[in-house]
């Protein structure tokens, strides 16, 4: 992942702390490279190579035979069905771990991840990083995280219980469209901002900021 640089965090920061200023809203924003290793779906996928193999196999049990016979050479005699089924469990598992190997690279397990998948994972993750993090640590129930991956392409905005009351998910439509525009782009920072600044007018509509409001989360982009 593009790491951000030290004023690139302090962009953020200031964002932050402005977007508060207004309001008795909590911000809190996050970066990472990915939400989930998805080994899973590298399993799945090999599974599914092994299968290949076994249905291959019992469609056409001479194309099995002729590979046996490439590989010892021709020369052997009738193969007997234990030798057959002794090849066959050879080459699936070679299947199984090939395919496992391939899918170390990331970039090439990602494209193969549905895309419910990452979103159901991002969104996973944004929670309990929130939970952990910002979920009723303001008196007023008042923390919401911008949480973006990298690697999924895709971001979630997670809100505390007062904002929750007052808001629906389409209310963030503008924060999240200004945050992917910018981090397509290449700008992360920018996109941050963005969305940070989205929020932070929600946030003084419904929350305006009163004489007794603290600063209760630190103001700073987190990089997992």
């Amino acid at each position: 992942m593009q790491r951000l640089s030290e004023e690139d965090h302090a962009r953020v920061s200031a964002a932050i702390a402005a977007a508060e200023a207004s309001s008795d809203g909590e911000i809190v924003a996050v970066v990472t490279d990915l939400s989930d290793p998805y080994h899973d779906v590298a399993l799945h996928w090999a599974v599914l190579a092994l299968i290949a193999v076994l249905a291959w196999a019992a469609a056409c049990p001479a194309c099995l035979t002729w590979w046996r016979d490439a590989f010892v050479g021709g020369w052997s005699t009738e193969p007997t069905i234990r030798e057959l089924l002794t090849f066959l469990m050879i080459l699936a598992v070679l299947k199984f771990t090939a395919v496992l190997l391939i899918l170390k690279y990331m970039p090439l397990r990602l494209a193969l991840t549905p895309g419910g998948t990452k979103t159901r994972r991002v969104r996973r993750r944004a929670i309990s990083i929130f939970k952990a993090g910002a979920e009723r640590r303001t008196i007023g129930r008042t923390g919401i995280l911008i949480y973006l991956s990298m690697g999924e392409r895709r971001a979630e905005i997670v809100a505390d219980d007062a904002i929750v009351n007052v808001t629906t998910p389409e209310t963030w439509g503008e924060a999240m469209a200004a945050l992917l525009v910018e981090v397509k782009e290449g700008r992360m920072a920018d996109g941050m901002i963005a969305a940070i600044e989205q929020v932070g007018t929600v946030l003084a509509e419904h929350f305006p900021r009163s004489a007794a409001d603290t600063n209760e989360i630190p103001d700073k982009l987190i990089e997992l």
